[in-house]
């Protein structure tokens, strides 16, 4: 391998790591809080996706601001209204059989998927605006996007860093860790944990969404994308351990660096990559690579 490719593989794994992270890291706070393992969270990514690539349509390039304000928005905004309608719908399931709660959120993933057939249609959407505008630079010799480079990566830990920040020093993200660890016992000390649960939920889709708008500018969206993103993400999340936020990080590292190789060396190993990693770990950890065995409550 020349030293061009290697430099590709590791920046091209480590931006897309950054998407893969944001998305999984949705799913599995979602799931540390409510306990519910949401499929369609891989709609989430898609509408936020054509959300973000429709209004940078509509706008025409501005600024580098507006365009960043153009994918920031409409990932909240994307976030906010399926996140609640999800969240309505689901309390409905609330004390029902997990079961029925995942087969719940797949016919709502199906019916985000038509939407998304009726609203968008099949032509591919893409925009790429703030990737102009943001230019490239030279790393080792090689040129590569800034977008890529920098802001995707950068967006990732910094959200990485404000979810931890909000969950370990604000008053709102310590109820919200004790409702993970115990609701009952959340619940009797007088935290509104079903308040909590549609924050989490709100969070977890705005998080869902905003891994789509920020691939917009760089991946032509079509149909499907988001039933692509949604198994990938199972893959980070099952590896790492279900709700280990640190761990989806390394995980999503470790998977989109694998595939990024594999696309270079090997792209016959490409798709299957990420779950040979998650087949080899779960033989060895059932539980995840980061999940600390615990008793079970009786």
């Amino acid at each position: 391998m020349s030293k061009d490719i290697l430099i590709l593989a590791l920046l091209d794994g480590v931006s897309y790591a950054g998407l893969l992270f944001l998305v999984a890291l949705g799913l599995t706070f979602i799931f540390g809080v409510v306990r519910i393992l949401n499929v369609a969270h891989g709609s989430l990514y898609a509408c936020g996706g054509y959300a973000a690539a429709t209004l940078g349509l509509w706008l025409g390039g501005g600024s580098l601001g507006v365009s960043l304000a153009a994918l920031i928005g409409s990932s909240i905004v994307v976030g906010i209204v399926l996140g609640t309608l999800l969240m309505l719908l689901l309390r409905r399931f609330q004390d029902r059989d997990p079961i029925l709660q995942l087969l719940v959120t797949f016919g709502a993933f199906m019916i985000f998927e038509d939407l998304q057939r009726m609203i968008w249609g099949t032509q591919p959407y893409f925009v790429a605006d703030v990737v102009n505008q943001m230019g490239t630079s030279e790393v080792l010799g090689v040129i590569y996007m800034n977008y890529q480079l920098l802001f995707v990566p950068g967006a990732a830990l910094g959200v990485y860093t404000l979810l931890q920040w909000f969950l370990n020093r604000t008053l709102m993200g310590r109820q919200i860790v004790a409702v993970t660890h115990d609701r009952e016992v959340a619940t009797a000390m007088g935290i509104n944990a079903k308040r909590i649960a549609y924050l989490t939920f709100v969070v977890g889709a705005m998080l869902g969404a905003l891994g789509g708008a920020l691939a917009s500018p760089t991946t032509s969206l079509v149909p499907g994308i988001g039933a692509d993103m949604i198994v990938l993400s199972f893959a980070v999340v099952a590896t790492a351990g279900l709700g280990q936020i640190s761990g989806a990080l390394i995980t999503a590292l470790l998977i989109g660096l694998s595939r990024s190789f594999c696309v270079y060396l090997y792209p016959e190993l490409e798709v299957v990559m990420p779950y040979v990693i998650m087949v080899l770990v779960l033989l060895v950890r059932p539980q995840g690579l980061f999940t600390v065995a615990q008793a079970r409550r009786i």
